[in-house]
């Protein structure tokens, strides 16, 4: 297919920028962490704060729409998004200014994999969330540009393991985003086969302090911890083969405390605080490590969901497993058929305007009600968050394009 802006368009704008090789250099702290089984991502688009904190110990860099939107802001692409609006033979703007944010979010990417040799993970724009056609179209397009740099973040949405699904039919890397729960990645590493899934580990624990509903402490890790021993359960039988990646992580005694975690993406905050504390590993802390969640917590917010799949959810994920629906309703349809109707609820306009009102993190007493009657979990509503906040920066991104042009 012949797209607006080609490939080749993309190449040459992302080399006017300042793409020097880093010297990789070695660090004897981070290599306990390797040491430990994980594999060590940078959680930032920002290439100064990355080039001052990058050693050879790093594999990857992980952006998202917030991320980018951050360097977008900065003023360092407008000349950019000028010369792509001269290639554009088109009268519509919207279709113009996502056509730019496309390009920008494949240069940016492009510069991070030359610059840090590493494999870069890429989002797409968040319109496509609930598009199966349009995440597989423009996925293919984004993996095209860099076959062996770019993996695909494709969120955790109804539209979306069916899309990630068929990317990963067509030997696409996918990177399945905004996971929250071992039910949920469960669901996505039987459902989509991604090559990653993620916990986000900071964000549950947000929920409890912002909240003040506890100081949460532990329910991030105990989530990811257990998310992962069921990922090699998993993985071990053959039903998938995907590893789990810990993100939105928020100090350097949370990323100790996830040693072993096949992935840990780093906030370039923590990486700096970590080195600067100097606690390393001493091995994996996957089987041994103990979470003392207080029994009365639990009970009251249903944690349980958290860190365990009910029956009736691995049923659904093991059918889905075989042959995955052509159309979201028909997807969210066998969950609810399975009684799982809190993995996909159906948040009415209202309801969403308050998640956007609030950001990331949700007001609780919200929420409670619904919670407590298993209408939905915790964490399908932080699912729905993340992905309005990365809408709202994804409209402020695509704001500042138009203001240039």
């Amino acid at each position: 297919m012949k797209y607006p802006i080609s490939n080749h368009s993309i190449y040459h704008l992302a080399n006017q920028f300042d793409n020097t090789n880093l010297k990789q250099l070695h660090s004897e702290y981070w290599s306990h962490y390797l040491t430990s089984g994980s594999h060590l991502w940078m959680d930032t688009g920002d290439i100064d704060s990355a080039r001052e904190l990058w050693t050879s110990e790093y594999s990857a860099l992980t952006t998202n729409n917030t991320l980018l939107n951050l360097e977008v802001q900065k003023g360092v692409y407008d000349e950019a998004f000028v010369h792509l609006s001269k290639e554009l033979k088109m009268d519509e703007h919207e279709v113009i200014v996502k056509e730019i944010a496309f390009c920008i979010n494949a240069i940016h990417g492009l510069r991070l994999a030359h610059i840090f040799n590493c494999k870069v993970s890429v989002e797409l724009h968040t319109d496509y969330a609930d598009d199966i056609l349009q995440t597989v179209e423009v996925g293919r397009r984004l993996h095209a540009i860099a076959p062996q740099s770019f993996i695909i973040k494709v969120p955790f949405t109804a539209a979306g393991l069916i899309a990630a699904r068929k990317l990963h039919q067509t030997g696409i890397p996918v990177n399945m985003t905004l996971g929250f729960s071992v039910r949920q990645n469960v669901i996505a590493s039987l459902v989509a086969k991604p090559v990653y899934c993620n916990v986000f580990v900071g964000r549950l624990g947000a929920y409890f302090v912002n909240n003040n509903l506890s100081d949460g402490v532990g329910i991030g890790e105990k989530v990811t911890i257990e998310t992962q021993k069921c990922m090699r359960k998993i993985n071990e039988r053959g039903l998938a083969n995907t590893k789990l990646i810990g993100a939105s992580i928020r100090s350097a005694s949370q990323l100790l405390s996830l040693a072993g975690t096949d992935v840990l993406t780093i906030p370039v905050k923590v990486i700096a605080d970590a080195q600067k504390n100097g606690n390393v590993p001493t091995g994996s802390h996957i089987n041994g490590a103990a979470f003392n969640i207080p029994v009365e917590l639990i009970r009251q917010f249903n944690l349980k969901h958290l860190w365990q799949a009910r029956e009736q959810e691995k049923e659904v994920a093991m059918r889905l497993a075989h042959k995955t629906p052509d159309t979201t309703d028909a997807l969210i349809e066998l969950f609810n058929d399975y009684g799982c109707h809190d993995i996909f609820p159906d948040f009415d306009n209202n309801e969403i305007q308050h998640l956007k009102n609030d950001g990331k993190i949700p007001v609780h007493n919200k929420w409670a009600g619904k919670i407590e009657n298993y209408q939905v979990g915790i964490d399908t509503l932080m699912n729905k968050a993340g992905l309005l906040s990365f809408m709202n920066d994804q409209q402020q991104l695509d704001s500042k394009i138009s203001s240039v042009l």
